[in-house]
């Protein structure tokens, strides 16, 4: 009788679904955050969002725009927290470089795509990205359905 494998528990915090349905996605950059203790605590208590989030270069440094962490109720009282404050992304000079030619020349915008732990650290995933049209948004929702129907046939056979 062979034991059961625990199944690991997900280093994923957030996502933001909807940033693979309204861009083209192209090159990604693991980015590091800088956090104070208590975004840290309700990080881990999982109150964390990044749907509304995005990214913008300012002064040769990449900051977070949007992403809501929520205090918890037990946030120390000499500290004001700001759950919507900028938060400093922390990337090579050469990454911040290849950003910033991307923004400022081909007209890409920076998406957040995910947040998630990487041993003891917050890590959030950011990728170059163009806005997709509607039509674009249609095709790729019919290629989806394609490949679904797709999938169920060849599971008959």
């Amino acid at each position: 009788m062979g034991k059961k494998k625990k199944k690991a528990p997900s280093n994923t915090i957030a996502q933001n679904k909807k940033a693979r349905h309204d861009y083209i996605l192209e090159t990604e950059f693991e980015a590091g955050l800088v956090l104070e203790g208590w975004e840290v605590k309700s990080i881990r208590a999982g109150k964390a969002q990044i749907n509304e989030g995005f990214v913008q270069l300012q002064n040769g440094e990449a900051f977070l725009y949007g992403a809501v962490i929520t205090p918890l109720l037990q946030a120390s009282t000499h500290v004001v927290p700001d759950q919507q404050r900028s938060r400093k992304l922390l990337l090579h000079a050469y990454e911040l470089s290849r950003l910033h030619n991307a923004v400022e020349r081909k007209g890409y915008t920076i998406v957040p795509l995910a947040l998630y732990w990487v041993k003891s650290r917050v890590k959030c995933k950011i990728a170059l990205a163009k806005g997709k049209h509607q039509y674009d948004k249609r095709a790729s929702e019919k290629e989806k359905d394609w490949n679904r129907d797709k999938a169920r046939i060849a599971k008959m056979k």
